[in-house]
C-alpha cells in the first residue's frame, strides 16, 4: 500500500495546480517595480496594471521597490510563493548585468526567476543641460577629450543600465568623466534641470516633456535603432562605432510558478500589449511595445548577460 502513496501524491499535486491555474486570480496580484515612481518602468507598469484589474476584476497593485541597481525588488520577487500573486517588472537589461557587475548576488536572474513575456523597447536618451557646449556624440566626446574627469556625468545608481551605458561611452570615447550616482531616474533628472550635473542616460518617458520644453537638451539615442518617439535624434552608434544598449523590459515571476499560469499571464499580457490604442498610447511617452514569448525572452536574458558581462570586465566596474 505504500508504494502507491507516491501516485496520489502526484496525482493530488497536479490537480491541485490545474485547479489553481483555472481559479487564477482570486486574490489581488502584486507587480513589484524595482525601481522608483514615475520613471519608465514604472509607468509600463501601471498601463498594463490597469488593463489586468479591468479584465480580471482583482486589483493589480504596482508597488515600488529601488534600490541595489533594481536588485532589491528582484530578489524580493525571487523569493516569493511561486504562485502568481507577485510579479516583477524587469529591466532585464540591467538584471542581466547584475550577474558580473555585483560580488554578491541574493538571487539568480536565470534559476530564480521565471520569463513570462518581453514587454517594452524604452530607448535611453543621452540629456545634457543647456549650458553644456555641445550639442552632438562628435562634440561631447571632444568636450571630455578637452576635460579630462570634470564633466559631472549622473548615473541612475550603481549597477543600472545607465551605469552600463556609461561604461561604455566611456570606453569607445576614451574619454573621464566624473560619474555621479543616484537613487534612481527622477532625481538624477531633477539635478540635470538644475544644472548639478551636466550629462545623463534616461528613459524617453520621464525625459522627453523637458527636451520639448527646452530645459533639456535631447543629444542621441542609446539603442541600437533610432526611436520612433524621437526619429530626429541619431543613435549613438552613428557616432561611437559599437555602442549599442538596447533598454528593455519584461515580466517575470518566481521560479516555480505553474506552468499553466505563467501561459495564462503571457496570453493575457501579449494581448494587452497587441492594443493598437495602448501601443499608440506608450509610443506617445516613448515606448515601443512588443512580446514574445516565455522561452523567446529567456534567450534574450542569455544574450544580455554575455553582452554586459563583457562589458563589465572590459571596463572594471564592480560593486560590492
Amino acid at each position: 500500500m505504500n508504494l502507491g502513496f507516491p501516485c496520489i501524491a502526484g496525482l493530488a499535486f497536479v490537480l491541485g495546480t490545474a485547479a489553481s491555474a483555472q481559479s487564477y486570480p482570486g486574490k489581488p496580484v502584486r507587480v513589484v517595480v524595482p525601481f522608483p515612481a514615475a520613471g519608465a518602468a514604472d509607468i509600463l507598469a501601471r498601463s498594463i496594471g490597469q488593463e489586468l484589474t479591468r479584465r480580471w476584476g482583482q486589483q493589480v497593485v504596482v508597488d515600488n521597490r529601488p534600490g541595489a541597481g533594481g536588485n532589491i525588488g528582484a530578489e524580493l520577487v525571487a523569493k516569493s510563493t511561486p504562485d502568481g500573486y507577485t510579479l516583477l517588472l524587469a529591466a532585464a537589461t540591467t538584471h542581466a548585468a547584475s550577474v558580473s557587475l555585483y560580488s554578491r548576488l541574493a538571487y539568480s536572474l536565470e534559476k530564480d526567476l521565471a520569463p513570462v513575456t518581453l514587454a517594452a523597447n524604452v530607448s535611453h536618451i543621452l540629456l545634457a543641460h543647456p549650458s553644456l557646449p555641445a550639442k552632438s556624440v562628435k562634440e561631447l566626446v571632444a568636450l571630455a577629450r578637452s576635460q579630462p574627469g570634470r564633466i559631472n556625468w549622473g548615473l541612475q545608481g550603481n549597477g543600472t543600465l545607465s551605469h552600463l551605458e556609461t561604461e561604455l561611452f566611456k570606453e569607445l570615447a576614451g574619454v573621464q568623466l566624473q560619474l555621479v550616482p543616484y537613487k534612481g531616474s527622477a532625481p538624477g533628472l531633477t539635478d540635470l534641470i538644475a544644472g548639478n550635473i551636466q550629462v545623463f542616460f534616461d528613459s524617453v518617458p520621464p525625459a522627453l516633456p523637458h527636451v520639448q520644453a527646452g530645459k533639456l537638451r535631447g543629444i542621441a539615442v542609446a539603442g541600437s535603432r533610432r526611436s520612433p518617439a524621437v526619429p530626429q535624434l541619431p543613435t549613438i552608434g552613428e557616432t561611437l562605432k559599437g555602442f549599442e544598449a538596447d533598454n528593455w523590459f519584461g515580466i517575470m515571476a518566481p521560479a516555480g510558478t505553474p506552468p499553466d499560469v505563467v501561459s495564462r499571464l503571457n496570453a493575457e499580457i501579449v494581448d494587452i500589449l497587441s492594443n493598437p490604442e495602448m501601443r499608440r498610447t506608450m509610443l506617445a511617452r516613448g515606448a515601443v511595445l512588443h512580446s514574445s514569448t516565455p522561452g523567446e525572452f529567456a534567450a534574450a536574458i542569455r544574450s544580455d548577460i554575455e553582452k554586459w558581462g563583457r562589458v563589465v570586465k572590459r571596463s572594471g566596474a564592480r560593486i560590492e
